[in-house]
């Protein structure tokens, strides 16, 4: 761990689903902090609650049990109103499906969160053009989703994710749906935002090679940090 602050704290964290008289745990008392600028990857088998744990730190669900403070402040104490705020401020999301609006262009899908927090597009407009240049995708900011590769639909919603300055990135399987050569590519990106923008990343993987970009690894079995 490097010696920056914690930016990210998970307290006995349990994550609890009912069906009938069954209680399932998916998450069984986990605790771990994150310091800022690190690059951390959540590996585990499938079912082992990697991902769940990903949406709990992130605000996207809460836990049964426990908390996570982000910059100090609990989370799970925020109402809905204000863990939106967060998400749209201060963290950025990238998942296995891109995600993107499919009649929207390039630039429009990334300005998304700009639009949805109500500010001023044209004052993004030097940033817009920045974050094109560091995903690689100047030449393309008309296209529509179904004009480019998987690969390039994933460059967009790593832009999309950035076009706010979050200070955290959460990515669920980034890698998941591009072939090995195109998911390097994309390890390369994150590593390289991590390392010369300092944006603490945390990324849901069950790849070992997408993996070795980061630089520590949580293993998550049956629901609990091995």
């Amino acid at each position: 761990m490097n010696n920056n602050h914690i930016i990210i704290e998970g307290r006995n964290i349990t994550k609890e689903y009912r069906m009938g008289d069954t209680v399932i745990r998916v998450l069984k008392d986990i605790s771990l902090q994150i310091a800022q600028g690190e690059f951390v990857s959540i590996m585990g088998p499938s079912g082992s609650g990697k991902s769940t744990l990903l949406y709990i730190l992130g605000g996207l669900d809460s836990p049964t049990g426990g908390s996570v403070f982000i910059s100090g402040e609990d989370i799970s104490k925020f109402d809905d109103y204000k863990k939106s705020i967060m998400r749209r401020r201060s963290i950025g999301f990238v998942f296995q499906f891109y995600n993107l609006i499919p009649n929207l262009n390039v630039e429009e899908n990334i300005l998304l969160p700009i639009l949805l927090d109500g500010k001023n597009v044209r004052d993004y407009k030097k940033q817009m053009n920045d974050i094109l240049e560091i995903v690689g995708l100047a030449d393309r900011r008309k296209h529509t989703p179904r004009e480019l590769s998987g690969g390039q639909q994933q460059r967009v919603a790593i832009a999309r994710a950035l076009i706010s300055s979050p200070e955290i990135i959460f990515a669920d399987e980034p890698t998941g749906n591009l072939d090995s050569k195109t998911g390097a590519e994309i390890m390369k990106l994150l590593q390289e935002i991590n390392r010369e923008s300092n944006k603490t990343i945390i990324m849901v993987t069950h790849s070992a090679d997408a993996a070795e970009y980061s630089n520590r690894i949580i293993n998550v079995k049956d629901g609990a940090i091995i």
